[in-house]
């Protein structure tokens, strides 16, 4: 092996390691969009769910005419 070779071996070495580097790079980034997604669609619903609980407390029985009377 002359040092030429033992060059190449580390320059593609380093290109395998960027590369691992840069996949492992893009799965977290698609793993972070779907929990970003997923969280996103939780408060949507929990959101709808407490609109819809004030909407459902405003239309219900006046208690404090009831009790005033």
């Amino acid at each position: 092996m002359n040092i030429n070779d033992v060059v190449q071996e580390r320059i593609d070495a380093a290109r395998r390691k960027i590369a691992a580097d840069k996949r492992r790079r893009e799965e977290l980034a698609e793993a972070r969009q779907h929990g970003i997604a997923r969280r996103h669609a939780q408060k949507l619903q929990r959101l709808r769910a407490k609109a819809q609980q004030e909407r459902a407390d405003q239309s219900g029985p006046d208690t404090r005419a009831r009790e005033e009377r």
